[in-house]
């Protein structure tokens, strides 16, 4: 092997994965670093509805996150968005029922069950929006989804997106903020 193909195995690969390292740094410091601000709406991102039809530790923590800020009056408007998951619940209506034993107006909560993903979150919020002539929005996930979720949301032409971060940690957010390198440059490339 001459010299130049061995140099190109070695820093190509070692090239990567500095990429690697460096861009799930950046993942994990935007998404614990809340950029709190009144917008015109919040967008809670679905997860997994518990067989006993209640929202997961995951879900809860990001609707009380939600429902925390509604109360302090950082928004006046909640979008929450999910589609039926294989437990075969509408994760909008539990989100919004959970929401509402929190002493939110139901009138206040909108319910999205088509998003089934990231994507389809951001494109129907964008068509809720326009309905609404919103503006601005605050998205509620967990730390490690912020980064690839305001991309989706700004690839809409939403200008104005915020994120918060759900207060909830678990040993499978290693394996979930490893999942997002790439998921993101998914979203960056194709879609």
């Amino acid at each position: 092997m001459n010299v130049f193909l061995k140099r190109f195995v070695i820093v190509v690969p070692a090239g990567l994965f500095i990429w690697f390292v460096f861009h799930t740094a950046l993942v994990a410091i935007d998404g614990l670093n809340d950029e709190i601000k009144p917008v015109d709406a919040a967008v809670v991102l679905g997860n997994k509805v518990e067989g006993n039809g209640q929202p997961s530790k995951r879900l809860q923590a990001r609707l009380d996150k939600s429902a925390e800020l509604y109360d302090k009056g950082y928004f006046p408007l909640i979008i929450v968005s999910g589609g039926i998951g294989k437990e075969g619940f509408d994760e909008a209506k539990v989100m919004k029922a959970y929401l509402i034993d929190q002493g939110i107006p139901e009138e206040k909560i909108i319910e999205d069950n088509k998003g089934y993903n990231s994507y389809m979150t951001a494109q129907n919020a964008r068509k809720l929006m326009d309905e609404l002539q919103l503006d601005s929005v605050m998205i509620v996930t967990q730390y490690f989804h912020v980064s690839r979720t305001k991309l989706a949301f700004k690839k809409m032409d939403i200008s104005e997106v915020y994120s918060a971060h759900a207060d909830f940690f678990e040993s499978r957010d290693f394996y979930s903020t490893l999942r997002e390198f790439p998921a993101y440059y998914k979203y960056l490339l194709f879609k």
